[in-house]
């Protein structure tokens, strides 16, 4: 996609470490030769938007859709700030996180909100790539002040002594074009990899319905199953309750989050994404106060069968067994551990149990709350869920089946895991190396259609299911409102 890119022919020193060198036919500009901030206000009917770290500016009822946030704005919505087409909007305390971005829209945003209208000769879809890059983070973080990260704000009159490059309006269009194209191919790249790991979790996912509903051996004798979509199973088997398979169930806490690194001897507390379908993450979490007082029973350690008790419909009751887990490391308030009889239910089996059809039907029955996005599962519900059980000899092979079956599956979903990530790191280099004129795109943009095609099959879904309501990682909705 890079080839045929070259530096430009002579450079400058743009004065700015987070520009670096710019090609000499550049502008360096304060952003107060390059906005004009707005506070147009009375505009109450409009709808209401948001500034997002991943997308930039959207309407907020989608945002809301696909996350558990709730809205928090004001019922008088008077003082809210219009936004236009082609305005530039940030969220003041988000704004070092990447919460910035050109909107295409038109609506209002919460007081706490800044809005910017570019100045003529400048091309806001070009800013909005540049102001979306991590060295402008890196440059809004060092301009953002606050007792704590959590506090930071990049107030409009700091904003406007951080300078920006500026190509000629016609290279700006340009480079625009150009990545607009590239980020149409690399979406594209994103999509069959997203969706060869769709196919190959599907996959994984009938081995496992079939072996722990009808176990290996095919010549077994069957009988009918209490559990009407189980149909029949094994008849040496028996059909449970989960509660007489289980010593106990306990559930986690979260503190407030501590500032920094995590030190080798420090609590640190799971986020929700530390469980994704039978697989543990051991590098999420968040560091404790030192000065918190910890609950007793709740550290997890290797061999624990955890379940997320909230999050999305599709992700709540994941479930994983914990391996290579950190010392010091606690189970949060949406995360439950099951501690299974062992005379009754290997912990394994059980866990693919919980991520077969069998059980996730059951599942999202269950999940219950007031928030469609964010639903929660009570333990009386998870006691309640009927479980098929085979000796427990035999659950071990089973077990030891789907580990030697799945092995190529799992070893190809984290090959294309790393190469989207891959894919991702390359697209944020890339436009920064644009953006920055550490490539120059005039004479490959001068051969690219001025329009790329919409393709809903190019739309890259979160899925990291990473909502435990305290990363503030979204828009700020919370903060932004609270603040206003």
């Amino acid at each position: 996609m890079t080839g045929g890119l070259r530096p430009y022919a002579a450079y400058k020193d743009s004065g700015e470490p987070w520009l670096g060198e710019v090609p000499s036919h550049w502008e360096v500009l304060p952003n107060r030769a390059l906005f004009a901030e707005v506070k147009e206000r009375d505009h109450p009917e409009e709808q209401m938007l948001s500034v997002t770290i991943k997308k930039g500016v959207v309407r907020q009822r989608t945002l809301l859709a696909d996350t558990s946030k709730k809205d928090s704005s004001n019922l008088d919505k008077s003082a809210y700030k219009l936004v236009c087409p082609g305005d530039i909007a940030y969220n003041k305390m988000r704004a070092w996180q990447g919460a910035i971005g050109a909107s295409g829209l038109r609506g209002i945003v919460s007081p706490a909100y800044v809005v910017e209208r570019p100045r003529a000769g400048t091309d806001s879809r070009y800013l909005h790539h540049l102001l979306r890059t991590p060295s402008f983070a890196n440059e809004a973080e060092r301009w953002s002040y606050g007792i704590t990260s959590d506090m930071w704000s990049l107030r409009p009159e700091h904003f406007r002594m951080i300078s920006a490059c500026r190509p000629p309006l016609q290279e700006q269009s340009a480079i625009v074009r150009f990545l607009d194209h590239a980020d149409h191919r690399i979406r594209r790249y994103i999509g069959a990899k997203q969706r060869l790991m769709k196919l190959l979790e599907e996959q994984k996912q009938a081995i496992i319905q079939r072996v722990v509903t009808r176990g290996l051996d095919p010549n077994v004798h069957f009988t009918r199953c209490g559990v009407e979509w189980v149909g029949e199973m094994p008849e040496h088997w028996n059909e449970m309750l989960l509660s007489r398979c289980l010593r106990r169930i306990d559930q986690g806490w979260s503190p407030v989050a501590a500032e920094g690194e995590i030190s080798p001897d420090q609590w640190a507390v799971l986020t929700l994404s530390s469980v994704k379908r039978g697989v543990f993450n051991a590098a999420a979490i968040k560091p404790v106060p030192v000065s918190a007082k910890i609950p007793e029973g709740i550290e997890i350690n290797d061999g624990d069968l955890l379940l997320t008790r909230s999050n999305t419909r599709g992700l709540v009751g994941d479930v994983c067994l914990v391996h290579g887990a950190r010392s010091r490391t606690l189970m949060c308030d949406l995360i439950y551990r099951l501690t299974p009889e062992p005379t009754r239910l290997d912990s394994a089996f059980l866990m693919f149990q919980l991520l077969s059809p069998l059980c996730r039907r059951q599942i999202e029955r269950d999940a219950r709350g007031s928030s469609e996005t964010m639903p929660k599962i009570a333990q009386g519900r998870i006691r309640s869920w009927r479980v098929v059980v085979p000796p427990l000899a035999e659950q071990r092979v089973i077990v030891e089946m789907i580990v030697v079956a799945t092995k190529n599956i799992d070893d190809a979903v984290r090959r294309a895991q790393a190469e989207t990530s891959l894919l991702r790191e390359y697209r944020t280099r890339l436009v920064t190396d644009v953006v920055t004129g550490k490539l120059d795109v005039r004479a490959v943009a001068e051969g690219l259609s001025a329009e790329v095609q919409e393709d809903a099959a190019l739309e890259e879904p979160d899925t990291d299911g990473d909502d435990d309501g305290s990363d503030g990682q979204d828009d700020g909705i919370g903060e932004a409102e609270v603040a206003a």
